[in-house]
């Protein structure tokens, strides 16, 4: 085998492993930011949305990066993506309990990044009366969660603050589809083929049309790729048919252009794959292609300079088999 495609191989086998070791350095700023509160809003009726900030993970942080919230029906709450830290979830719950005094039956994460999925140890107990809730998510999420969480939690304990910090990985798992009853309201949850990673989940509230697309949609800030880029191209085209009238990215503003809001990052990852595909018919090396394939000429993203070469990397060692 030519040394060019063992260093091939080699990338696109160890390309999960770097993903999330990349994912880990910054988690100790967002135990150690002040702020683990953003501003909490209605987006529909009984639909609450915490949006996220697009900053990276550093020192400078001010609070949560990911979008969260939760959806309140008759009977009780569904928690949506709670958080990067224990401390972001325990905000979340608070800001819930001056919403309704209902309790939350279902916290569904959309993947199992840190950011999304660290917050769901503070909802994590058993209330003084009824049960604990239950945890939803992909069925490939346990997989994700024990072969990263102990990266994730030894990066926390590290910063010297974090010895409460644990990862509570799902109690029900979607292979396909699920409806969860709230009371007067129905949330269908889908699990996807992989796509940002290997354990995306979208949400759909019936009642109001809202759909919660964890990291299959990023607005502003740059799209990550964790899992694969063809997949991923693939699942925005079956996206397109889901009845939505209000969409909420992972990362960024709802937006009730539906599906025009997925156009944006489509052209990005379309232009990810064209070019390391032409770098890598022109025999370009890893090395060289991370410099050369440009982001998309799109002013709307941020944080190009955090996650555009890991893009090319991880798009490199899965097209590289094609080639």
């Amino acid at each position: 085998m030519k040394p060019q495609r063992i260093a091939r191989g080699l990338a696109r086998r160890f390309a999960p492993v770097l993903a999330a070791l990349l994912l880990v350095p910054t988690l100790c700023a967002a135990q150690a930011a002040p702020e683990a509160s953003a501003v909490l809003r209605r987006i529909a009726d009984g639909v609450y949305l915490r949006e996220g900030r697009h900053e990276p993970w550093g020192a400078g942080m001010r609070g949560p990066v990911a979008n969260g919230g939760f959806v309140v029906g008759r009977r009780c709450v569904a928690v949506i993506d709670p958080g990067g830290s224990l401390a972001e979830g325990r905000a979340l719950a608070a800001a819930l309990r001056r919403v309704t005094p209902l309790p939350v039956c279902h916290v569904v994460n959309t993947h199992g990044h840190p950011d999304h999925v660290l917050g769901n140890a503070a909802f994590d107990t058993r209330p003084a009366s009824g049960a604990a809730p239950e945890f939803v998510g992909h069925h490939r999420l346990p997989a994700a969660l024990a072969a990263r969480g102990p990266h994730y939690l030894n990066a926390l304990r590290r910063g010297g603050n974090a010895t409460d910090e644990r990862i509570v990985p799902p109690t029900r798992l979607v292979h396909d589809t699920l409806e969860l009853e709230l009371g007067g309201r129905t949330l269908r949850l889908r699990a996807w083929p992989t796509a940002h990673t290997d354990a995306d989940l979208t949400v759909l509230d019936s009642a109001s049309g809202t759909l919660w697309l964890g990291d299959l949609l990023f607005d502003g800030h740059l799209p990550v790729l964790d899992g694969s880029l063809r997949g991923w191209l693939d699942v925005l085209g079956q996206l397109r048919t889901e009845p939505a009238r209000l969409a909420v990215p992972g990362h960024g503003a709802p937006s009730t252009a539906w599906p025009r809001a997925l156009d944006a990052q489509e052209r990005y990852l379309v232009r990810l794959r064209d070019d390391t595909r032409a770098a890598l018919r022109a025999g370009m090396p890893l090395e060289a292609a991370v410099e050369r394939v440009a982001p998309a000429g799109d002013a709307r993203w941020q944080l190009v300079d955090d996650f555009h070469r890991r893009n090319v990397g991880a798009a490199y060692a899965e097209l590289e088999w094609d080639e």
